[in-house]
């Protein structure tokens, strides 16, 4: 049941007006606004009366027109007090509580009357302001050329950062001061195919941010519809990060109407890092749920033909790039390579598996004709998303999975040609209809067609919201991959399951790989805006089982990469290794098998960014609970409480944990399994090895 609670003010402010202080609901934050000499909008935020951002102008730059940034006198304010709690479809908890304050400014443009709104939101874990365009007489066209919000900091925090890049997330995360932020001395060369780095000076948010004395930041955005990605230009020397909205083929940033608004920018504060990776802020500031029936958006499991090729056993294609650029482009006239991955006797393989042990999708990738001469090329037309290669036969695969209680999960990789994609979207929705594919999974690697466009711009913002949108209307679920990062649009349209957007486990197959903090720090950032299909699972760690001349390797234990499936919220989870690999280890592999994906509850028990991370949560459809403990490259030893369970009831912990010799790098497949009677009032004793982890499942037994 949702409820609600609210309280308006209205109040007229008078020309002469000056500072204004909006407070949290604990009291803890404060925003301070005002209009300076030059009649700038500006605004602080204090934190517990400390100061966390210093006066920090607001505004946007139009073009051809007078710019919204000065000469601005405030009209009238208007306040209220809200509070509801509301019910995700899937979700970290069934329940989340949406309470803030809330004030609405009203600005005129002296000379020109040009009517600009400013909307803060304050919460007890952070900030939230955004820009409104108001209707004024008639319709106004116009084109934001630039925006010009300011975060001031107050000293020379420690940064948790990626390059600014317009086409990827895809980078493992640097920690320096901010002082030290410089895309030009860093590697930009691991794994990541394709850059567009326009500044040496510039970072991605979400950016988390750590004061010397103990405050944690992050610098982030909300519901961003209709409007590019906003990155951070940084002045280095002043500890300043300035908006920076990725422009289109025209340089153009983003083009608007009136009535309109702007994404939510975000500053979340507080002295205690858990507050900071368990809040709903950002999914709170995004539009309730706009499908009224939502019965068949369900949580998944899944496995899939995608790690073989990753590891270099098969292949996308089907004939082998060479052999399509002599024999032509239709795949008759091709002679088949023999290392073609999706093929029907080898998915049936993988439904086989998936049916043993209870997994709900298999995921095929390669199926559909194109991929010979597809990566790099900027064609137009590669894929039709409909025709499968000759070996999958797509209508005897889904007979075969339904019979065994699997449903299969589409894959379409656009190649970037978005234009080609929104063509055959409809068809290509069709066929998954016809077959009785409830998910599929988006990709877009290289470059935009349009051309021009980059994947953060506005008009690829608008193509993936539109995606999810029309997938509504036929029921599927999303999972988009090289896609713009999340920033709670799953609130509204809760069939875009997941996203990747972020370095993903498949880059320790054929890079550098993530380092041990990576998935540390994943929480803070990347994974405030939405759940990641970051495809955790792998046992076989180290790469020269498959070709003894690699030297690449998983970044973690074993036990690391069960905690991740509890650390790493998503209601999409990949089991991403080999069937053959869990066979070995099926001990560990049953912690797979066990853990749910849509929860009741979640509870933070420790957290630091780039250093460690616990959580523990509780099934929403019994009384299990699952917890799950990470470490960076240092080992770590913890001691929890496990006072989150039931008083009274006594219950079985079975203990994934990591061998007494564990080691990421020299021994990461070093794993044992305890199982002990615990209650609330017991202390569990963790030992974590250097990029290891835990993974304990709590089963009810009285």
């Amino acid at each position: 049941m949702k409820k609600t609670i609210v309280t308006l003010l209205i109040c007229l402010i008078f020309t002469g007006l000056h500072a204004q202080n909006i407070f949290s609901p604990s009291k803890n934050i404060k925003v301070t606004f005002d209009i300076n000499k030059k009649g700038q909008p500006t605004y602080q935020v204090f934190y517990k009366n400390k100061a966390v951002v210093l006066p920090s102008t607001m505004g946007l730059s139009i073009k051809d027109a007078e710019d919204l940034t000065h000469n601005f006198e405030v009209v009238n304010t208007e306040n209220l007090s809200f509070s509801e709690s509301w019910q995700p479809v899937l979700g970290e908890q069934s329940s989340i509580l949406n309470t803030y304050n809330q004030t609405r400014i009203y600005l005129n443009q002296k000379e020109t009357n040009n009517k600009l709104n400013i909307v803060f939101k304050i919460y007890d874990e952070g900030v939230a302001f955004r820009y409104e365009f108001p209707l004024d007489n008639t319709v106004n066209y116009f084109t934001v050329s630039n925006e010009n919000t300011q975060f001031n900091l107050t000293n020379n925090h420690e940064a948790f950062w990626i390059p600014g890049d317009y086409d990827s997330q895809e980078y493992a995360y640097n920690k320096t001061k901010i002082s030290d932020i410089d895309n030009s001395k860093i590697d930009l060369n691991n794994g990541v195919g394709l850059k567009s780095i326009t500044s040496q000076y510039r970072v991605q948010s979400p950016l988390m941010l750590k004061s010397s004395d103990g405050l944690y930041i992050n610098i982030f955005e909300a519901a961003v519809v209709n409007y590019p990605i906003m990155h951070l230009d940084v002045d280095v020397n002043n500890f300043q990060f300035t908006s920076n909205l990725v422009p289109n083929a025209l340089g153009d940033k983003a083009y608007l109407r009136t009535p309109s608004v702007s994404p939510w920018r975000t500053l979340m504060v507080s002295d205690d890092a858990r507050d900071i990776v368990s809040s709903k802020m950002i999914l709170n500031l995004n539009e309730p749920n706009k499908i009224e029936d939502t019965s068949w958006i369900k949580p998944m499991k899944y496995i899939g033909i995608w790690w073989e090729m990753h590891v270099g056993l098969s292949t996308w294609d089907y004939a082998g790039s060479q052999n399509a650029q002599n024999a032509g482009t239709a795949f008759g006239e091709m002679i088949p390579s023999g290392k073609h991955g999706a093929t029907t006797e080898n998915t049936k393989k993988y439904i086989d598996f998936a049916a043993k042990y209870g997994f709900d999708g298999v995921l095929v990738e390669g199926w559909n004709t194109g991929w010979e001469d597809w990566y790099g090329k900027w064609k137009e037309d590669v894929f039709d998303f409909t025709t499968p290669y000759p070996d999958f036969d797509i209508e005897e695969i889904s007979k075969y999975a339904k019979s065994k209680g699997v449903k299969m999960i589409m894959h379409n990789e656009t190649s970037g040609s978005v234009a080609n994609y929104e063509r055959y979207l409809d068809r290509a929705f069709t066929l998954m209809q016809t077959y009785g594919y409830p998910a599929v999974k988006t990709g877009y690697v290289g470059k935009i067609i349009p051309r021009g466009e980059f994947h953060d711009g506005q008009t690829m913002v608008n193509h993936f919201n539109f995606v999810a949108q029309r997938a509504a209307d036929f029921k599927i679920m999303i999972n988009s991959h090289e896609s713009v990062r999340p920033t709670g649009y799953h609130r509204t349209y809760p069939n875009y399951i997941a996203a990747e957007a972020a370095r993903g486990n498949e880059f320790n197959a054929w890079s550098n790989g993530n380092p041990p903090d990576h998935e540390t720090i994943l929480p803070f950032t990347r994974l405030l805006g939405g759940p990641m299909d970051y495809t955790p699972g792998i046992f076989e760690i180290k790469m020269n089982t498959y070709d003894s001349t690699k030297t690449e390797q998983v970044h973690t234990t074993i036990a690391k990469q069960l905690a991740l499936y509890v650390t790493m919220y998503s209601p999409l989870q990949m089991a991403a290794d080999l069937p053959e690999n869990y066979q070995k280890h099926l001990d560990a592999f049953q912690f797979i098998v066990d853990v749910p994906l849509d929860w009741q509850n979640s509870i933070y028990l420790e957290a630091e960014p780039g250093e460690y991370l616990t959580v523990v949560r509780k099934d929403k459809n019994t009384e299990r609970w699952f917890l799950g403990a990470i470490t960076n490259k240092d080992p770590r030893k913890t001691s929890i409480s496990l006072d989150f369970l039931t008083t009274g009831k006594k219950y079985k912990a079975t203990l994934y944990l990591d061998g007494k010799d564990a080691d990421w790098k020299d021994n990461p497949k070093s794993y044992q399994i305890i199982t002990k009677e615990v209650t609330s009032k017991s202390d569990l004793k963790l030992k974590l090895a250097p990029g290891g982890g835990a993974a304990i499942s709590f089963e009810l037994i009285d």
